[in-house]
């Protein structure tokens, strides 16, 4: 069931708030990748869990380091510890890690192997990944949001038709060029699993979901509406019909210009902003539709000063005055210190 939201919108957390439409005098805050390698904290439980899909499985570790950053900078939301691949793997798609080069799947490129992966995942396989979310569900103050999440359709399936992530999406664009019938098979597969995976996450605990579609931007129009918006649409129908009032958050990295078509094809909440985003135009032709979340540049955080000082204050000025929530436009960098992070905070809460 949906969590309940107390009597007076005031009461709610104010990242709630922001996603209900209100503009708020001091924006929500919080970041991409927050539970990180950059805090030290999270490293020590990374050495103990012994590998990043071990410690993903381990309801106590994923939701220690759930936790970590809220305790530490007391952000207005957290986001569950995981990784988008639990989804494939949960399929019967074997996944493994390699240091320092990331992810890696047995691909999935033809009729004969998807035939080898299941049709629909077992609930039992992501019951962990559940687990986790009660747990943190419990811990967290009153006053911060719980974000849960999966990865996009067509993002995921770049991953299970290439067994790696690739600089073009190249596989999974020739793919569904060349077989249109088996690509549409393994985006309906991750469409299925993903839509019950949300579903969970909300009744155990989580306040909204993100849908991280990483390779949006590479699509051409035709190509996003067929394999972005239709799927990620599916995926809101799906999350909506159980919960009527699941907040849900897309990101379509690199989308662009084309995210108006995105808000109004999906039928999403709110949207993440990437970095590079035109901010006259973000705030004109998406803001009008839905809140934004977004869109400090990662390596601006990572360099600090003076300069993320005049950027924080420039994107609050871009987008304040409607609802938003502060965030990265992408995930925190490893080697971000800590000190601009709090420096980071003091800006946006003035």
């Amino acid at each position: 069931m949906d969590r309940p939201t107390g009597p007076a919108t005031h009461e709610r957390p104010a990242f709630l708030r922001a996603l209900a439409g209100e503009t708020t005098s001091v924006p929500p805050v919080w970041l991409m990748r927050q539970a990180g390698r950059y805090l030290p904290e999270y490293r020590e439980v990374r050495a103990k869990a012994g590998s990043f899909l071990a410690l993903c499985y381990d309801p106590a570790l994923a939701a220690e380091v759930t936790l970590q950053p809220i305790r530490r900078f007391g952000f207005d939301a957290a986001i569950l510890f995981s990784d988008i691949l639990v989804v494939p793997q949960a399929l019967g798609q074997k996944l493994w890690f390699v240091e320092g080069e990331g992810p890696r799947l047995d691909p999935v490129a033809s009729w004969a192997r998807l035939d080898e992966i299941d049709g629909l995942a077992d609930a039992d396989k992501l019951s962990p990944i559940i687990e986790t979310v009660r747990r943190v569900r419990r811990a967290l103050p009153g006053s911060t949001g719980f974000i849960g999440f999966c990865g996009a359709p067509w993002t995921v399936a770049t991953y299970m038709v290439a067994g790696r992530g690739t600089p073009d999406q190249g596989p999974a664009r020739t793919l569904f060029a060349a077989e249109p019938e088996l690509f549409a098979a393994i985006i309906d597969r991750i469409v299925a699993t993903s839509i019950g995976y949300l579903n969970a996450q909300i009744a155990a605990g989580v306040d909204a979901v993100q849908i991280f579609d990483s390779w949006a931007g590479v699509l051409s129009p035709g190509d996003f509406q067929r394999w972005c918006i239709a799927p990620t649409r599916r995926i809101v129908d799906g999350v909506r019909a159980a919960h009527p009032q699941a907040r849900i958050i897309g990101f379509p990295r690199g989308a662009g210009t084309m995210i108006p078509d995105y808000v109004r094809g999906t039928g999403v909440d709110a949207v993440s902003l990437e970095s590079e985003i035109n901010r006259d135009f973000a705030r004109a032709a998406i803001q009008s539709l839905v809140p934004v979340q977004g869109h400090l540049d990662p390596l601006v955080l990572r360099a600090g000063g003076a300069e993320l000082e005049r950027e924080v204050e420039a994107i609050r000025t871009a987008f304040g005055e409607a609802p938003f929530v502060f965030n990265l436009g992408h995930g925190i960098l490893p080697d971000t210190p800590i000190a601009h992070v709090e420096r980071l905070l003091k800006a946006v809460r003035g």
